[in-house]
């Protein structure tokens, strides 16, 4: 059409509709506190080291519904880890893996800024003691990278999303019944950061300040957790009969 090589455009006659996808989180994929236990101890068990040094970043997307890009990224400076109480992560930059012809450093990893965020912006998130504890105890046993970094390869490297794919699908087999294994149930590493958010929202946390956690907007966290907010019905007809009998 360019080079005017064509005396119409042939698109045009195309009624092709691309389906509507509505982003909602399949509620299967999502596990309670019990099964994210089991299977963070599970992680430990894969492998002499690989495991033991990634069950702390798989608890960071549980404990603190960090993206994967984001517990990558995450550095010594940016918790804070109090002996008791609650800690506080500030997240600034990330680790997306991405081919290496489309990243400004020709790197498979480069470090980006918070996603849908500017680049200076960070995001502070609260971590209960449970993700305090572990942080402090995965210090004390693999330190940190010459860079801060709290996860990585033997060599110092990022790691692949192959590499922690590979040990969370080991870890299900071990934690979870083969049904279970054949079933969505966290069937990829995302899906702690969806069963962290899920929790927070059942447990009653304002939808403002669980986006904010989450680093979501309150109207897309809304429509894509929707269906994962257990015992709303209950609670809406109590509410109803509250309301009619006063």
């Amino acid at each position: 059409m360019e080079l005017e090589e064509l005396s119409t455009n042939p698109l045009h006659k195309v009624k092709f509709r691309k389906a509507k996808v509505s982003g909602e989180i399949d509620r299967r994929s999502v596990v309670s506190p019990r099964q994210a236990r089991e299977l963070l101890t599970a992680v430990t068990y894969v492998g002499r080291s690989r495991g033991p040094m990634l069950a702390a970043m798989f608890a960071c997307m549980y404990f603190g519904g960090l993206r994967p890009a984001e517990a990558a990224g995450l550095r010594q400076k940016d918790c804070r880890r109090p002996e008791k109480g609650w800690g506080l992560l500030t997240l600034e930059k990330t680790r997306p893996q991405s081919n290496r012809r489309f990243t400004d450093s020709g790197q498979a990893h480069d470090e980006r800024g918070l996603k849908h965020r500017d680049l200076k912006h960070t995001r502070t998130v609260p971590i209960p003691p449970e993700l305090v504890a572990i942080l402090r105890d995965h210090i004390a046993a693999f330190g940190v990278g010459e860079d801060g970094r709290l996860f990585r390869t033997r060599t110092g490297g990022v790691i692949s999303g192959s590499a922690y794919a590979k040990v969370w699908q080991e870890a299900r087999t071990y934690a979870f019944t083969p049904d279970q294994v054949a079933s969505p149930l966290a069937g990829r590493p995302y899906d702690l950061r969806h069963a962290a958010v899920s929790l927070w929202l059942n447990a009653g946390v304002h939808a403002p300040e669980a986006a904010e956690r989450a680093g979501h907007g309150v109207d897309v966290m809304l429509r894509v957790y929707a269906k994962c907010i257990d015992g709303q019905q209950e609670i809406a007809n109590r509410r109803i009969l509250e309301a009619l009998s006063a």
